[in-house]
């Protein structure tokens, strides 16, 4: 069975547009769980311009689902991991102004960051996961820093999809049969939608963990949280 994970930081863009607490962030997260997520992605950037940090201290106590926290790892994120201890950090090599992600790590040049990392958050008993791209040699060496798992960026095979979803696909086979080869567990997001989760699903087994926020909470608009749950968590299944 495949995890759906909502990634809420959209909600808390509205919020902050205004002030105040509306909606609220909390239990937009609690609302996603009653209806059937299997997890609550956040990703605090340090501008705190959707998500504070705030929020993800208040979150932790009541989320009793997977709490999945996103982010690059400077000083002030690690710290805030290793206080809220969340089920699973996700390591994203996002510039502090980046929009949004939009690559994942090289593994290679950034190794001894990354195995200390993973070796860190690990001795608090938080499962790790490390943003990647598609390049074999970059999942072998991310295998050997020790993390749990892999979240593969998806960005590549959303854009592809509309005009060529068996090529748009390939390379993420390629990717996803090596993880699982080598023992890692292996994620997914970033751009995955009503229109491609489905096929992208079908074609990637064990696939783990998808973590979705954009579309989701875009479509939200139209259908409703929980009938948008609904419908993803359908995407989902085999």
């Amino acid at each position: 069975m495949t995890n759906l994970s909502v990634n809420i930081n959209k909600v808390a863009t509205i919020r902050n547009a205004r002030g105040g607490n509306v909606p609220n962030v909390l239990k937009v997260a609690l609302d996603c769980e009653t209806f059937g997520a299997q997890g609550i992605t956040v990703h605090p950037r340090p501008d705190e311009r959707h998500i504070r940090y705030s929020d993800v201290y208040a979150l932790k106590p009541e989320i009793k689902t997977e709490f999945n926290i996103e982010g690059y790892p400077c000083e002030k994120f690690i710290d805030l991991v290793l206080k809220v201890k969340p089920t699973q950090v996700t390591l994203v090599p996002d510039a502090p102004d980046a929009i949004t992600s939009n690559a994942g790590w090289d593994v290679k040049a950034h190794f001894d960051q990354l195995s200390e990392l993973v070796e860190t958050f690990t001795s608090h008993g938080i499962r790790t996961s490390i943003f990647v791209g598609t390049d074999l040699e970059n999942i072998e060496l991310a295998a050997k820093t020790g993390t749990d798992r892999i979240e593969l960026y998806t960005e590549p095979y959303a854009t592809l999809y509309p005009v060529n979803r068996e090529e748009a696909i390939a390379p993420f086979i390629s990717a996803a049969g090596l993880a699982k080869n080598l023992g890692l567990g292996v994620n997914a997001g970033h751009d995955l939608s009503l229109e491609n989760l489905a096929y992208f699903h079908q074609n990637i087994p064990g696939l783990d963990e998808v973590s979705i926020g954009h579309a989701l909470i875009s479509d939200a608009l139209y259908y409703g949280l929980k009938e948008t749950i609904r419908l993803y968590k359908e995407c989902l299944v085999y």
